[in-house]
Protein backbone atom coordinates (compact mmCIF):
# COMPACT_ATOMS: atom_id res chain seq x y z
CA UNK A 1 0.00 0.00 0.00
CA UNK A 2 1.11 3.43 -1.13
CA UNK A 3 2.37 5.43 1.78
CA UNK A 4 0.15 8.43 2.54
CA UNK A 5 1.71 11.71 2.83
CA UNK A 6 -0.06 15.49 3.24
CA UNK A 7 0.06 17.76 -0.39
CA UNK A 8 -0.69 21.17 0.52
CA UNK A 9 -3.12 22.05 -2.08
CA UNK A 10 -4.75 25.05 -3.40
CA UNK A 11 -7.49 24.60 -5.88
CA UNK A 12 -8.73 27.55 -7.03
CA UNK A 13 -6.45 29.70 -9.22
CA UNK A 14 -7.11 32.02 -12.18
CA UNK A 15 -5.49 32.85 -15.40
CA UNK A 16 -4.91 35.50 -18.02
CA UNK A 17 -7.97 33.76 -18.90
CA UNK A 18 -9.80 34.92 -16.06
CA UNK A 19 -10.47 38.84 -17.64
CA UNK A 20 -10.42 39.63 -13.77
CA UNK A 21 -7.17 38.13 -13.01
CA UNK A 22 -3.71 40.35 -13.42
CA UNK A 23 -1.53 40.24 -16.60
CA UNK A 24 1.22 38.22 -14.47
CA UNK A 25 -1.38 34.94 -13.59
CA UNK A 26 0.70 33.00 -16.59
CA UNK A 27 1.89 29.49 -16.65
CA UNK A 28 5.33 29.62 -15.43
CA UNK A 29 4.91 32.23 -12.95
CA UNK A 30 2.09 30.77 -11.64
CA UNK A 31 4.09 27.30 -10.87
CA UNK A 32 7.18 29.05 -9.79
CA UNK A 33 4.94 30.94 -6.96
CA UNK A 34 3.11 27.61 -6.03
CA UNK A 35 6.66 26.05 -5.34
CA UNK A 36 7.63 28.57 -3.87
CA UNK A 37 5.09 28.40 -1.07
CA UNK A 38 5.48 24.72 -0.70
CA UNK A 39 2.42 23.27 -2.63
CA UNK A 40 2.27 20.19 -4.29
CA UNK A 41 -1.24 20.46 -5.86
CA UNK A 42 -2.89 23.18 -7.27
CA UNK A 43 -6.11 23.49 -9.52
CA UNK A 44 -6.61 26.30 -12.46
CA UNK A 45 -10.60 27.02 -12.35
CA UNK A 46 -10.65 30.13 -15.07
CA UNK A 47 -14.46 31.85 -15.09
CA UNK A 48 -16.41 29.16 -17.85
CA UNK A 49 -13.16 28.46 -19.25
CA UNK A 50 -10.38 25.54 -19.35
CA UNK A 51 -8.01 26.59 -22.61
CA UNK A 52 -5.66 27.58 -20.65
CA UNK A 53 -5.43 24.71 -17.95
CA UNK A 54 -3.03 22.29 -19.98
CA UNK A 55 -0.32 25.49 -20.59
CA UNK A 56 -0.01 25.23 -16.88
CA UNK A 57 -0.43 21.53 -16.55
CA UNK A 58 2.94 21.61 -18.89
CA UNK A 59 4.88 24.51 -17.32
CA UNK A 60 4.36 21.68 -14.22
CA UNK A 61 5.77 19.03 -15.62
CA UNK A 62 8.68 17.62 -14.07
CA UNK A 63 8.50 20.34 -10.94
CA UNK A 64 7.29 17.85 -8.74
CA UNK A 65 3.77 20.26 -8.54
CA UNK A 66 0.86 18.14 -9.45
CA UNK A 67 -2.14 20.46 -11.63
CA UNK A 68 -5.59 19.70 -11.68
CA UNK A 69 -7.86 20.95 -15.10
CA UNK A 70 -11.05 22.89 -13.66
CA UNK A 71 -13.12 25.81 -14.32
CA UNK A 72 -15.08 28.22 -11.80
CA UNK A 73 -18.45 27.81 -13.65
CA UNK A 74 -21.38 30.29 -12.78
CA UNK A 75 -24.64 28.38 -12.98
CA UNK A 76 -27.60 29.52 -14.61
CA UNK A 77 -28.63 30.48 -10.42
CA UNK A 78 -25.10 33.23 -10.74
CA UNK A 79 -23.76 30.92 -8.17
CA UNK A 80 -20.02 29.61 -8.71
CA UNK A 81 -18.83 25.76 -8.65
CA UNK A 82 -15.54 25.26 -9.03
CA UNK A 83 -15.15 21.81 -11.22
CA UNK A 84 -12.37 20.01 -10.47
CA UNK A 85 -10.97 17.24 -13.03
CA UNK A 86 -8.46 14.70 -13.29
CA UNK A 87 -7.20 15.00 -16.59
CA UNK A 88 -7.95 17.09 -19.93
CA UNK A 89 -10.13 14.78 -21.69
CA UNK A 90 -13.30 15.25 -19.12
CA UNK A 91 -12.79 19.14 -19.42
CA UNK A 92 -12.66 18.80 -23.07
CA UNK A 93 -16.05 17.42 -22.53
CA UNK A 94 -17.34 19.90 -20.40
CA UNK A 95 -16.02 23.16 -22.09
CA UNK A 96 -18.21 22.41 -25.13
CA UNK A 97 -21.37 22.35 -22.84
CA UNK A 98 -20.76 25.56 -21.28
CA UNK A 99 -19.66 27.30 -24.01
CA UNK A 100 -22.97 26.43 -25.41
CA UNK A 101 -25.05 28.07 -22.85
CA UNK A 102 -22.96 31.16 -22.29
CA UNK A 103 -25.12 34.44 -22.38
CA UNK A 104 -24.84 35.55 -26.28
CA UNK A 105 -22.51 38.49 -25.87
CA UNK A 106 -19.34 39.59 -26.27
CA UNK A 107 -16.41 40.55 -23.40
CA UNK A 108 -15.60 43.82 -23.42
CA UNK A 109 -11.92 44.17 -22.34
CA UNK A 110 -12.27 48.08 -21.59
CA UNK A 111 -14.64 46.89 -18.75
CA UNK A 112 -14.21 43.80 -17.35
CA UNK A 113 -10.35 43.15 -18.62
CA UNK A 114 -8.58 41.17 -21.74
CA UNK A 115 -9.19 37.31 -21.72
CA UNK A 116 -5.65 35.60 -22.90
CA UNK A 117 -5.53 31.78 -23.92
CA UNK A 118 -1.50 31.70 -23.66
CA UNK A 119 1.30 28.56 -23.74
CA UNK A 120 3.41 26.94 -21.88
CA UNK A 121 5.69 29.96 -20.94
CA UNK A 122 2.77 32.41 -21.14
CA UNK A 123 3.28 33.83 -24.58
CA UNK A 124 0.48 35.09 -26.29
CA UNK A 125 -1.65 32.38 -28.19
CA UNK A 126 -5.21 34.11 -28.62
CA UNK A 127 -7.94 36.08 -27.08
CA UNK A 128 -10.96 34.77 -26.32
CA UNK A 129 -13.92 37.47 -26.96
CA UNK A 130 -17.01 34.79 -25.37
CA UNK A 131 -18.68 36.55 -22.55
CA UNK A 132 -16.96 34.26 -19.94
CA UNK A 133 -18.43 36.32 -17.11
CA UNK A 134 -21.56 35.80 -16.58
CA UNK A 135 -24.08 33.07 -15.85
CA UNK A 136 -24.11 30.03 -18.34
CA UNK A 137 -28.09 29.01 -18.66
CA UNK A 138 -27.29 25.49 -16.74
CA UNK A 139 -28.95 25.03 -13.37
CA UNK A 140 -26.83 24.53 -10.03
CA UNK A 141 -28.08 21.16 -9.60
CA UNK A 142 -27.69 19.76 -13.19
CA UNK A 143 -24.21 21.21 -13.28
CA UNK A 144 -23.15 19.61 -10.12
CA UNK A 145 -24.72 16.52 -11.95
CA UNK A 146 -22.83 16.46 -15.00
CA UNK A 147 -19.36 17.29 -13.33
CA UNK A 148 -19.51 14.45 -11.29
CA UNK A 149 -20.78 11.84 -13.67
CA UNK A 150 -17.69 12.94 -16.09
CA UNK A 151 -15.62 11.78 -12.85
CA UNK A 152 -14.89 15.40 -11.56
CA UNK A 153 -15.26 17.63 -8.05
CA UNK A 154 -18.62 19.77 -8.05
CA UNK A 155 -17.67 21.90 -5.30
CA UNK A 156 -19.48 25.62 -4.48
CA UNK A 157 -17.16 28.30 -4.03
CA UNK A 158 -16.64 30.64 -1.46
CA UNK A 159 -20.42 29.86 -0.48
CA UNK A 160 -21.42 32.61 1.86
CA UNK A 161 -20.36 35.41 -0.05
CA UNK A 162 -23.39 37.53 -1.25
CA UNK A 163 -22.33 38.07 -4.61
CA UNK A 164 -21.78 34.59 -6.52
CA UNK A 165 -21.56 32.49 -2.79
CA UNK A 166 -24.34 29.44 -2.81
CA UNK A 167 -25.82 30.26 0.43
CA UNK A 168 -25.27 34.17 -0.01
CA UNK A 169 -27.20 33.99 -3.15
CA UNK A 170 -29.79 31.53 -2.32
CA UNK A 171 -30.16 31.96 1.04
CA UNK A 172 -30.17 27.52 1.56
CA UNK A 173 -28.91 24.58 0.44
CA UNK A 174 -30.96 22.94 -2.56
CA UNK A 175 -32.29 19.57 -0.73
CA UNK A 176 -31.54 17.94 -4.52
CA UNK A 177 -27.80 18.90 -4.54
CA UNK A 178 -25.13 16.69 -4.07
CA UNK A 179 -21.40 17.83 -4.24
CA UNK A 180 -18.15 16.81 -3.25
CA UNK A 181 -16.88 19.71 -0.67
CA UNK A 182 -18.06 23.45 -0.02
CA UNK A 183 -15.10 26.32 -0.12
CA UNK A 184 -15.82 28.36 2.91
CA UNK A 185 -13.96 31.78 3.70
CA UNK A 186 -10.82 31.62 5.67
CA UNK A 187 -12.60 33.92 7.97
CA UNK A 188 -15.44 31.40 9.10
CA UNK A 189 -14.09 28.08 10.63
CA UNK A 190 -15.91 24.79 9.37
CA UNK A 191 -17.37 24.84 12.97
CA UNK A 192 -19.04 28.31 13.10
CA UNK A 193 -20.00 27.81 9.33
CA UNK A 194 -21.93 24.33 10.55
CA UNK A 195 -23.64 26.21 13.86
CA UNK A 196 -25.00 29.23 10.97
CA UNK A 197 -26.21 26.94 8.59
CA UNK A 198 -27.55 23.65 9.51
CA UNK A 199 -27.49 21.99 6.22
CA UNK A 200 -23.53 21.73 5.95
CA UNK A 201 -23.63 19.43 9.09
CA UNK A 202 -22.43 16.32 6.45
CA UNK A 203 -20.77 18.51 4.04
CA UNK A 204 -16.89 18.52 3.93
CA UNK A 205 -15.52 22.39 3.98
CA UNK A 206 -12.30 23.42 2.59
CA UNK A 207 -10.73 26.38 1.44
CA UNK A 208 -8.89 27.87 -1.34
CA UNK A 209 -6.93 31.28 -2.42
CA UNK A 210 -9.24 32.40 -5.31
CA UNK A 211 -5.72 33.55 -6.46
CA UNK A 212 -5.80 36.75 -9.16
CA UNK A 213 -2.73 37.79 -8.61
CA UNK A 214 0.70 35.84 -7.95
CA UNK A 215 1.21 37.40 -4.48
CA UNK A 216 -2.00 35.75 -3.19
CA UNK A 217 -1.52 31.90 -3.91
CA UNK A 218 -1.29 29.25 -1.50
CA UNK A 219 -2.05 32.02 1.10
CA UNK A 220 -5.14 29.80 1.83
CA UNK A 221 -5.36 26.46 1.40
CA UNK A 222 -6.16 22.78 2.57
CA UNK A 223 -3.76 20.09 3.24
CA UNK A 224 -4.42 16.75 1.86
CA UNK A 225 -3.86 13.44 3.31
CA UNK A 226 -3.15 11.60 0.15
CA UNK A 227 -1.42 8.34 -1.55
CA UNK A 228 -1.06 10.34 -4.65
CA UNK A 229 -2.71 13.91 -5.76
CA UNK A 230 -5.02 12.67 -7.90
CA UNK A 231 -8.69 13.04 -7.99
CA UNK A 232 -9.61 9.84 -6.52
CA UNK A 233 -7.21 10.19 -3.60
CA UNK A 234 -9.10 14.17 -3.01
CA UNK A 235 -12.63 12.11 -3.13
CA UNK A 236 -11.13 9.76 -1.05
CA UNK A 237 -9.70 12.25 1.90
CA UNK A 238 -12.89 14.43 1.24
CA UNK A 239 -15.06 11.68 2.29
CA UNK A 240 -12.50 10.34 4.82
CA UNK A 241 -12.13 6.72 3.88
CA UNK A 242 -9.42 4.56 3.07
CA UNK A 243 -6.96 6.39 5.77
CA UNK A 244 -7.48 9.46 4.28
CA UNK A 245 -7.98 12.87 5.35
CA UNK A 246 -8.10 16.55 5.29
CA UNK A 247 -7.83 19.43 7.37
CA UNK A 248 -7.92 23.38 6.48
CA UNK A 249 -4.04 25.14 7.52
Amino acid sequence: MAAIRAYQADLHIHTVLSACAEVEMIPPLIVAEALSQGLYLIAITDHNATANAAAVMEAARGTGLTVLPGMEFQTQEEVDLLCIFGSLAPALIWQPEVSAHLLPLQNDPELFGPQFVVDAEGDFVREELSFYQGPAQIPLEEAARTVRALGGLAIPAHITRPAKGLLGVLGLWPSALHVDAAEVSPNLSPLEARQRFSSLADIPLITNSDAHWLDTIGQIRTIFFLAAPTITELRRALNGVEGRYFRIS
